[in-house]
């Protein structure tokens, strides 16, 4: 399974929020990347397999959820 597979919704699906900080930072690096702002080969982890898998739309509905009140990692629970 690629990093942010989990995320992935057809077309009659809305995008979830991101669930953490941590994956909302993610989504912004993989989205900057996407746009040429930074270098592809910076990215490393999560934001590696969301820049790959997935659309620049759903980068930005991630990358823009607030961060006041999300916990920095999701909990396995």
């Amino acid at each position: 399974m690629v990093p942010g597979e989990f995320l992935r919704c057809s077309i009659r699906e809305k995008m979830m929020p991101a669930m953490s900080k941590a994956q909302q930072k993610a989504a912004g690096a993989a989205l900057s990347a996407m746009r040429g702002e930074t270098r592809k080969s910076s990215l490393k982890g999560a934001s590696r397999g969301m820049a790959e898998s997935m659309s620049e739309k759903q980068l930005e509905e991630l990358a823009e959820t607030k961060r006041k009140g999300l916990p920095e990692k999701k909990s396995k629970g």
